[in-house]
């Protein structure tokens, strides 16, 4: 795995079990704020508000400091995390069945994380592409559609860029 800037190696105290590759590596998202920010924050396009270390929803404190949050200016920048790609002969003849079913992973993801949210989806062809602000969603997505459809189903993260990529293939 090659080193970098963006990943830190961490490895668990003398005489625990060995730590699996997440736990031993901490991948650092580019988009994600250097340090603390100030409790309460809100993202003035989405609202999510900062309070007590994470993001969330909930009601606007009267007093707040403004922060877009990461997700925000992925969006913005079109610059996304995850990349699911859906594609084969079974794609075009159930496209709104498969756009449905990542849309419904996302809401459900959102509901208790805002920064794990869909920046798009490209349809073409045989192709559904589902672009994320983050790299937990896209493999939620690809396993509950390999869970429904069946097909193939491969994941890849790239240390580098910080992007995870899954790809779902099935031909009808």
């Amino acid at each position: 795995m090659p080193r970098n800037e963006a990943t830190i190696q961490v490895m668990p105290p003398e005489g625990w079990r060995h730590w699996s590759l997440a736990q031993r590596t901490r991948r650092v998202d580019p988009y994600k704020h250097p340090g603390k920010l100030l409790t309460p924050t809100v993202c003035p396009q989405c609202h999510a508000i900062y309070y007590a270390g994470r993001w969330r929803w909930g009601p606007r404190p009267n007093t707040t400091h403004e922060v877009v949050c990461q997700a925000c200016h992925r969006s913005n920048d079109n610059f996304p995390a995850g990349v699911v790609t859906l594609h084969g002969t079974f794609v075009r003849p159930n496209r709104a069945v498969l756009v449905s079913a990542a849309r419904q992973q996302a809401e459900s993801e959102q509901r208790e994380r805002p920064l794990n949210r869909i920046i798009n989806i490209e349809q073409g062809g045989d192709r559904i592409v589902v672009n994320t602000t983050d790299i937990q969603l896209p493999v939620r997505i690809g396993e509950a559609i390999r869970r429904t459809f069946q097909g193939t189903l491969d994941r890849h993260f790239d240390y580098d860029g910080y992007l995870v990529r899954v790809n779902w293939h099935r031909d009808a």
